[in-house]
C-alpha cells in the first residue's frame, strides 16, 4: 500500500476549499494584493482550488480543463515583487493554520508555498 497523498492526509476537497475561501477572503481586505485579483474573485479561487488538489494528489481536474499549470507564465502580466510576495505568503499560511491542516502535511504544503511565492516573483524593488 503506498502512503497516502496530502490530499487525503488533510480530507479532500473539503479542506482545499477552506483553505482557498480563507486565503481569499483575506486578499479581498488587503490593499497590497487586491489590485492585482479581477473584480470576481470566483474563477480564481476554483483554478486555485483545483490547482493546489491536483498538485497535492488529488484529482487531475486543473490539468484537464486548464493543461499545463505554466504558474509562472499566468502570473507574469501582475508585478510581484518581494511585498506582494509576502502578502501571499502570509495569507496561505494563514489559511493554512485557519484550516487546521495538521502535520506533517502543514509542513510540506508550507515549504511549496514558500517556493512557490519566490519563484512568482518578477520584479526585486517595492517601487
Amino acid at each position: 500500500m503506498s502512503e497516502p497523498t496530502i490530499y487525503e492526509q488533510i480530507g479532500g476537497e473539503a479542506t482545499f476549499r477552506r483553505i482557498v475561501d480563507i486565503f481569499y477572503a483575506r486578499v479581498e481586505a488587503d490593499p497590497r494584493l487586491r489590485h492585482l485579483f479581477p473584480a470576481d474573485l470566483e474563477p480564481g479561487k476554483e483554478h486555485q482550488r483545483l490547482f493546489l488538489m491536483q498538485y497535492f494528489g488529488g484529482p487531475r481536474t486543473y490539468s484537464e480543463r486548464r493543461g499545463h499549470p505554466r504558474l509562472r507564465m499566468r502570473h507574469a502580466p501582475f508585478p510581484i515583487g518581494p511585498r506582494e510576495r509576502d502578502a501571499w505568503l502570509e495569507h496561505m499560511l494563514a489559511a493554512l493554520n485557519e484550516a487546521g491542516v495538521p502535520e506533517p502535511a502543514r509542513s510540506v504544503m508550507e515549504n511549496y508555498f514558500r517556493h512557490a511565492a519566490q519563484a512568482m516573483m518578477n520584479r526585486l524593488g517595492e517601487d
